[in-house]
Parts: structure tokens; sequence; C-alpha cells
């Protein structure tokens, strides 16, 4: 289910004017999570980079980000990879000239049992959920500090680097290392003004695994203490405010936005 850009920019109202004329990067903003968070930075006025690997799906999402009169860029780029994250940057400071916020969103998302794991999956997943984030946070903050600006740093982790999924491999082990990343590089940047912080989405629905209407919906809803599932616009609600000067005093943390689900022992019709 593809958010319906024009319809949520009528929506959403914008909250921190601070933000607008700023320059974010969202990593793996093309769909799901991370066009949510494209579109509530883009409504706060922001200079959205638009970025995944598939070229077709970052153009269509730029695209309609200017038909609603936002200012977007599209780079295609695979960030796996050193060549892809230059490619990120190089694009971005050739148009804007600098960045104040980056998202690193984009990730591999597959999980298995411990038995059941594909060979070179890990790699993968290291490779995309991890080693692309710390490329890219350390891109930025150079970026960041030379401008004397200062800027954030917003890591899209997983409440899976929290507490396990069944079936959370390798998935799981590098959302727990994001969170650990997260809390190192705070420490180390904070003194330049740069703010490093996570977000640990729930259960966010974005038209998989069950396409709209399906019962198991519901079933899956039931489950959230919030008895709902949470949206991509959540999501991009956190970021914002994590992004804006109302968070200036939050350093190194790992917000969890799940409905309560990290709080919850066990849902209510399954004690333990």
């Amino acid at each position: 289910m593809a958010l319906d850009i024009a319809s949520a920019w009528e929506a959403v109202a914008p909250r921190y004017p601070e933000l607008r004329g700023q320059v974010a990067i969202v990593t793996g903003s093309s769909q799901g999570i991370g066009q949510g968070i494209a579109l509530r930075l883009a409504r706060e006025g922001m200079k959205v980079v638009i970025n995944s690997r598939t070229r077709e799906t970052v153009q269509a999402t730029t695209e309609q980000l200017r038909a609603v009169g936002a200012e977007a860029l599209a780079v295609p780029a695979d960030l796996s990879t050193e060549e892809g994250v230059a490619t990120l940057f190089e694009a971005t400071l050739a148009a804007y000239g600098t960045v104040h916020v980056l998202v690193n969103n984009a990730a591999h998302l597959r999980r298995y049992h411990v038995f059941e794991v594909p060979d070179g999956l890990v790699d993968e997943h290291l490779a995309t959920n991890v080693r692309g984030p710390y490329l890219c946070s350390v891109r930025a903050a150079q970026i960041m500090r030379d401008g004397g600006h200062g800027g954030s740093i917003i890591n899209i982790s997983s409440i899976g680097g929290l507490r396990a999924h069944w079936r959370g491999l390798p998935y799981d082990v590098t959302k727990g290392a994001i969170n650990s990343m997260t809390q190192a590089m705070a420490i180390e940047l904070i003194e330049y003004g740069i703010r490093v912080n996570a977000i640990a989405p729930g259960p966010i629905y974005v038209g998989r695994p069950y396409p709209p209407g399906d019962p198991r919906l519901d079933e899956w809803a039931n489950r959230v203490p919030a008895r709902r599932l949470g949206t991509p616009l959540d999501i991009g609600a956190a970021v914002a405010f994590l992004a804006s000067p109302d968070a200036d005093y939050v350093v190194g943390q790992i917000l969890a936005v799940d409905g309560g689900v990290v709080t919850q022992l066990s849902p209510r019709d399954q004690p333990v």
C-alpha cells in the first residue's frame, strides 16, 4: 500500500518552522517508512534527498513530492557500497551545498530462524544495515562539523534491537548494532552540535505482509496495546521532533515508537 502523498500532504500540519530551508537526506525513502519520513520533513519545508537502490521508485516519489510543492532531489544509490555513499553525498552537496539532517532508514528486512539463514545474508545485512549507516553518518558528521552549523543524525532501528523477534536473525543483530552505534557516536559528536538518536519502530503497516482489508490485520493490531498498527507518518512525526530544536537536549536515545509493544510483557489474551 503506497502512501498517498497528495492526501498525506494536506493532512499533515507543519510544526517546526526552524527546519524550513534545511537539507535532509533520508535513505531508503522511495517507499514504506522512509517515504513517510521524507514526506513529513518536506512538509516542514526541508529540502529532502530521496534515495534507494531502485531508480524508478526514487524518481516516482521525488516527482510526487515536487507535485505538492516540496523541494526534493532524487539520488538512486546502493549504500552498502562506498561508491554508493559517495554518490549520495556528492549529489547532495552539488545540489544544496550542505546537510543538516541525516536519517539512516535503508535496511534489509528479511528475518529467519537461526538454522534457516541463507548463505551470504549475514554479510548483506551487515553491509546495508550497519556499514552503510556508519559510513553515511561519518560523512554527514564531517559536513555538519565543517559547516559549523551542527545537525541531527537519526537512525531507524527496530524494537527487534531491544527485544528479540521470533525468527529475527540476522536483522535483530544489525539493529542492536545500530543502537550501540547511536550511543557511541552521540557522545562523541555532541561537542560539535551534532545530535545522534535512534527510533525503534514497532509494527508499522506498509501494505505488507497482508493486503488492506485482510482480517489478519485486526489480529495483528490486537496484539499491540494501542490497538492499532503504526503508519509511516507516525515514524515521520518522531523524526521531525528529533530533528527539531525542541529535541535539543535529547542525545543518544533509542525512542520506541511502537504502540506500547516493548513495554508489554505479553498480549492481554496470552498471559505468561
